[in-house]
């Protein structure tokens, strides 16, 4: 380094030095909430709207009868047969609703098409639905099938993950389930040259049927 470029990069310094040490970033305020709110007040819609978002298919039930037809027209457009259902509470809601379903494990290796299951829980933010090995469907029935079917009532919707840990939390206390897993849409993996490929993982094809609480 020459004379002339070394006073010059010395200049700088004291020049740097002599306007004292730089300002401190803001104390961020911990009191605020870390995301924005949601773009809807009402949960159930902004659930249905991330939900979609993230690759979910949602389908609105307003009564049993409603219920019987989404789902025969579901099976009809996806050409899929029965769905294995193994929650006690469930069958008798479909049985009442005149669905049929399987209730055992009977060629469920060969013939899982269809799994449906119930839920812990329905977040808004993230359009996840939170699932346990609690139910009778345990691990298997919302993983293994190529299609999950989720059967879930608006009072589950909650605004925030958290608020769904919580939930869980409440309801389990120290005999947390064996499982819990959040759900955000089909299962997907681009590891391979970035190349998106659904249900490497898990079930290509999500959807919910909300059903209308009872009277």
């Amino acid at each position: 380094m020459s004379e002339s470029s070394r006073d010059a990069v010395l200049a700088r310094i004291r020049q740097g030095l002599a306007a004292g040490p730089a300002l401190l970033p803001p104390r961020p305020d911990f009191t605020v909430p870390v995301h924005p709110p949601l773009a809807n007040a009402d949960l159930v819609v902004a659930f249905a709207e991330s939900f979609q978002r993230v690759g979910g298919e949602f389908y609105y039930c307003e009564s049993l009868p409603h219920l019987a037809a989404q789902l025969a027209g579901f099976q009809k457009r996806q050409q899929v047969g029965v769905p294995f259902v193994w929650e006690p509470e469930m069958q008798a809601l479909l049985y009442k609703a005149g669905v049929a379903f399987r209730a055992d494990e009977t060629e469920f290796i060969e013939k899982a098409d269809l799994g449906l299951t119930s839920c812990e829980a329905l977040v808004a933010r993230t359009g996840s639905v939170l699932v346990s090995a609690a139910t009778a469907s345990g691990r298997r029935l919302s993983i293994y099938p190529d299609q999950h079917l989720v059967l879930a009532r608006p009072s589950q919707v909650v605004a925030e993950i958290g608020d769904a840990l919580r939930l869980m939390q409440a309801r389990y206390g120290a005999q947390m389930p064996s499982m819990v897993s959040l759900t955000s849409g089909p299962s997907r993996t681009a590891d391979i040259e970035k190349t998106l490929v659904l249900g490497a993982h898990g079930p290509r094809r999500i959807a919910l049927f909300l059903l209308e609480e009872e009277e």
